[in-house]
């Protein structure tokens, strides 16, 4: 992983591993210790911690979700802080089309996403 990477230029490229449903992209750049908060169940998320819950998380999404797509509205950074204001699409069991709009709020540590926590309208 390349440490000098802007914080923005690591968080793009995790959503495009997502999208791609590179699970081993994905993993490469988050932290040992890493920390994802889902947006589900409302109001408060589900909180994940470590390489391991994390990736569970995104293996059990991707079997339940083949269709999901993330797609960035806006990306800015702030140190080691990155927002991400995203649109989710997807196709449910019966061929109807939905999406969600939110927010991701990440923090960079040494290259790597140390946390990723999500957030959606309504």
């Amino acid at each position: 992983m390349d440490r000098d990477k802007p914080v923005t230029a690591i968080v793009s490229a995790f959503n495009d591993a997502l999208n791609a449903r590179n699970l081993d992209g994905m993993m490469a750049l988050l932290a040992p210790s890493s920390v994802f908060e889902n947006t589900h169940p409302a109001p408060d998320g589900t909180r994940y911690e470590g390489l391991n819950a994390v990736r569970e998380f995104w293996e059990d999404f991707f079997h339940s979700s083949s269709t999901a797509r993330i797609e960035p509205e806006e990306i800015f950074a702030a140190g080691d802080r990155c927002v991400m204001r995203w649109t989710y699409h997807w196709t449910d069991a019966e061929g109807k089309r939905g999406y969600i709009r939110g927010v991701d709020i990440y923090r960079i540590e040494n290259g790597l996403i140390a946390e990723k926590l999500s957030y959606v309208k309504g």
